[in-house]
């Protein structure tokens, strides 16, 4: 019995040597430049731009195994993982390209031969499936298809068969590559007599492998239209082919999942059974399924967090803890414990999770243990809404599903899951008003790409991007309204006067990896243009700009002159390097670069740490990266085939970054500093002149930025800062070393100041308190305490609602004030009032209405402010009336 990583291998070279295919690298999962993607969810993704016409490879024939992971959107098997045997949210893909080269005879013989003559799989057993035409795309049956299946195999004619588009149209998304496919099902029924339920949801048919047929791009008004060459695109689930050739009724059993499920047994004390009904055995699944999705997408790039693939990685991670919750009763951080086991396991195939494997256990760690600290508490509310729901309509009142998410991070559809689980459902259409811009957070891959894909582009060769200011190129035409023209002259293109010009050969740097396009002028014998930023497209390269002076025509030779503003850039390219390089000296090891922004007037570096920098480690950094700008290092650049970048030592490689078969290897000195990079650069470190940091802020979790300025730009920056300390010195009357020192001065006399407010105020406040207190009815054991009170800091606000709670017991209190135009309301309440409907956050968003403003927040304490203060005694008169109705229903 062959092993997983065995079968895997066995694929990629069947169609190396036996049908002349290029082996690639699976691509990243983080899609880098598909704004209708999430994460890959196919094998196709990474080729997206060669069936569209706008890139391409240096083959024509590819096979490898992709890294996939289907969350969200057209293609998403999140709700079915753990409920069956062989849906995931991360897989890995088989898939064999061809580019404009074969096409669907030699898919459908190749199949056949390496399931039936390689893999050995009863040919009594499998079943085909061909498109059945559609007239709604106005497209006819494949009979090619069909007509090949019975011709170049000897599969059983009757074992083919014809579907509609929902099962044999494929299409990635709502937009992009598509067309007709051929599904090769296998039937694992007791008798082999199961072809009737070939697409009919049952495991016991499964669908192995897709062979699709691409020929079309949907448009964004969903059209049709033909690509400019056929290709193939196939795809076959390795978890689910190495289920068929162990002989396994389950993905689970397989050698892919064993030391997962052997490991979770260990540290649980649990045993696997393999029920689709039993809960513990649902949860062994859900925890070995999505502890690789997490992992992968960390390995990958992905950070959890509350928007795009950080939002998907944060709630399956949190929808595998509540299961570890639940059924293995981990009341400390669990999923981080087999991180070892995947990375030891996977780590042949994927070498990146191998290579900081208690990193990536850390970060699932730290996000586990944040959703620890209030899943028992979220638990219990759900608890309690779906008791509610079971002793009434079976529907979850979806105010509940708004707090769980709000309040204890539950993401909604981890709520709807649970709610399944009880035979419930979710009031979806109260929650969704509740939830309203909290919906987007999670919905971005079901969005259709905006953006405009330019057909027919020529190819520009721009290898002198990083050679040189001037270079010569000649006309191929340009692109307006979306469209490439190659013949006349260019006078005008928008109505903003805008076109892209096209050039058969270009030294402008186009917009990747961080820095930005480069600017200047191209000139022929009859005109002048502008060029004002320079972007890629597919392999061309687009000069947008504005039409100067006379006409440039197609055919006409020109002159190319990059303006100074690519030196700036490169001097602040090569200051990230050293940068990234002073960071990990000063902060350690942990600092990996998450994205970069190069201009010529600054530059900003997003790198993974945990806090922010001390002042000391700041003052360091700096001294390093200058250190080296002083000492005049030289660069060496030079391209390598990828296999070699990858053993030179010290070399830094990105996750998220695709990279092609040979990279561009930027060495500083003596290769203290070593990166992949495809940016321009300095010839020596001592032309970037001066380093200085601007700012240092966070820009999520584990994640800071630094965004300085170099040379001149550095120069302006301090010479700044010597102005305003020069102001400052003349307005406090000292000399600018005492600055520091006369600042303190007045600070401790501020805070005496505002002491003594502080005191005056506090008596005040205890005061309005204490007559409210006196003066507050009790409804049903409730003392409900509404009334406006003087203005004061917030914190002194704070505990004056928890003395009113502390000395009143069980209580509702609202106090409101204002300061000048503006109105503050707070609401608290006692703990046990919950029970019985109350919500602080719901009661204040109902009063701000009132004063014209917002406000929100948790249930036992909200806060909310508006802009007219004269509504103020009205608001309060409405919180007194809304606490009275809760408490009487």
């Amino acid at each position: 019995m062959s092993s997983g990583n065995e079968i895997r291998q066995q694929f990629i070279e069947f169609f190396v040597e036996r049908c002349g295919h290029t082996a690639v690298p699976s691509a990243g999962l983080l899609p880098l430049d598909d704004s209708s993607l999430l994460f890959l969810n196919s094998g196709m993704a990474q080729f997206k731009d060669v069936f569209l016409g706008t890139g391409s490879r240096p083959y024509r024939r590819a096979v490898d195994s992709q890294k996939c992971i289907r969350i969200s959107g057209k293609h998403n098997d999140l709700e079915e993982v753990g409920r069956d045997t062989y849906h995931h949210t991360f897989f890995e893909m088989l898939g064999n390209w061809s580019f404009g080269d074969y096409y669907k005879e030699e898919a459908i013989l190749w199949a056949w031969e390496l399931l039936t003559e390689v893999w050995g799989l009863d040919k009594r057993r499998l079943h085909a499936t061909v498109f059945s035409g559609d007239e709604e795309y106005g497209l006819e049956a494949d009979e090619e298809a069909e007509d090949l299946w019975r011709r170049v195999t000897d599969i059983d004619p009757t074992h083919v068969h014809r579907c509609g588009k929902e099962d044999n149209f494929w299409m990635m998304g709502e937009t992009g590559p598509c067309g007709p496919c051929s599904e090769i099902h296998i039937d694992l029924t007791s008798d082999g007599t199961g072809g009737a339920l070939v697409n009919a949801g049952d495991p016991r048919v499964m669908e192995l492998w897709n062979l699709v047929f691409i020929q079309y791009d949907r448009t964004p008004k969903g059209q049709l239209e033909l690509l400019p060459e056929k290709h193939v695109d196939t795809g076959m689930g390795f978890e689910r082919i190495a289920a068929v050739l162990q002989g396994k009724s389950s993905n689970y059993d397989t050698d892919i999942f064993s030391p997962l499920m052997t490991a979770i047994s260990e540290l649980t004390g649990r045993t696997y059974g393999s029920s689709l009904d039993d809960l513990t055995d649902i949860a062994f699944r859900v925890i070995a399924d999505h502890v690789r999705m997490i992992t992968f997408a960390i390995a990958d790039g992905a950070r959890p967090g509350n928007k795009d693939q950080g939002y998907a990685v944060r709630r399956v991670l949190r929808r595998a803890a509540r299961f570890a919750w639940q059924c293995f009763e981990q009341r400390e951080p669990f999923l981080h414990r087999l991180v070892p086991v995947l990375s030891e396991h996977m780590g042949d195939a994927y070498p990146e999770l191998r290579e900081k494997p208690q990193r990536l256990a850390e970060i699932i760690a730290e996000e586990e243990a944040s959703f620890q600290a209030t899943i028992e508490r979220g638990l219990w509310l759900f608890e309690k809404a779906a008791r509610h729901a079971e002793s009434g309509d079976g529907i979850v009142d979806g105010e509940a599903v708004f707090d769980l998410y709000s309040t204890y991070g539950f993401p909604p559809d981890l709520t709807q899951q649970m709610t399944l689980e009880r035979g419930l459902s979710v009031d979806v259409e109260s929650y969704e008003s509740l939830m309203e811009d909290f919906r987007a957070a999670g919905r971005r891959a079901s969005a259709s790409s905006t953006g405009i894909q330019i057909r027919d582009l020529p190819q520009t060769d721009d290898c002198a991007r990083w050679t040189g200011l001037t270079d010569k190129g000649r006309v191929l035409g340009w692109v307006v309204d979306d469209k490439v023209v190659q013949e006349g002259s260019v006078t005008s293109g928008q109505e903003d006067g805008t076109v892209a010009l096209l050039l058969d050969s270009t030294c402008f740097y186009a917009e990747s990896g961080g820095q930005i396009g480069d600017a200047g002028k191209i000139i022929t014998d009859s005109g002048t243009f502008a060029v004002t930023d320079t972007v890629r497209e597919g392999d061309a390269v687009l000069h947008w700009g504005t039409l100067q002076e006379g006409r440039i025509q197609v055919s006409q030779e020109a002159v190319l002159r990059v303006d100074r503003r690519r030196l700036l850039t490169s001097k602040n390219h090569t200051s990230t390097h050293l940068l990234h390089w002073a960071l990990r000296q000063v902060l350690g090891d942990h600092v990996e670069q998450r994205g970069s922004r190069v201009k010529p007037d600054e530059a900003s570096f997003d790198f993974s740490h945990g806090k922010p920098i001390l002042d000391s480690e700041l003052d360091q950094v700096q001294l390093l990266v200058n250190d080296k700008i002083a000492q005049d290092l030289p660069l060496e650049i030079r391209e390598v085939p990828i296999a070699e970048a990858r053993q030179i030592p010290g070399i830094r490689m990105f996750f998220g970054e695709k990279y092609g078969e040979v990279v561009r290897v930027v060495q500083i000195g003596d290769g203290f500093s070593t990166e992949l990079c495809g940016g321009t650069h300095l010839e020596r470190t001592g032309q970037a002149g001066f380093f200085k940091v601007q700012r240092e802020e966070g820009i999520g979790k584990g994640l800071r930025r630094l965004t300085f300025v170099t040379a001149q730009e550095a120069v302006a920056a301090v010479n700044a800062m010597d102005a305003i300390l020069r102001t400052a010195s003349h307005r406090l009357s000292c000399q600018t070393q005492e600055i520091p020192a006369r600042i303190e001065a007045l600070q401790e006399e501020l805070s005496r100041l505002h002491q003594h407010a502080r005191t005056t105020a506090t008596a005040d406040l205890r005061s309005s308190a204490d007559r409210l207190f006196s003066t507050a009815p009790s409804l049903d054991g409730v003392k409900v305490i509404v009334g406006e009170i003087p203005a004061a800091p917030a914190e002194q606000i704070r505990e004056l609602i928890d003395r009113l709670r502390d000395q009143a017991g069980t209580t509702a209190v609202v106090l409101g004030w204002s300061n000048e135009s503006k109105v503050q309301l707070i609401a608290g309440l006692t703990e046990d009032l919950l029970d019985r409907g109350l919500h602080a956050g719901r009661l204040v968003s109902r009063l701000a209405k009132v004063v014209e403003g917002t406000g929100g927040g948790r249930p036992l304490l909200a806060q909310a402010g508006g802009s007219q203060a004269s509504k103020l005694p009205e608001a309060l008169e409405l919180a007194r009336e809304l606490i009275q109705k809760e408490l009487a229903a």
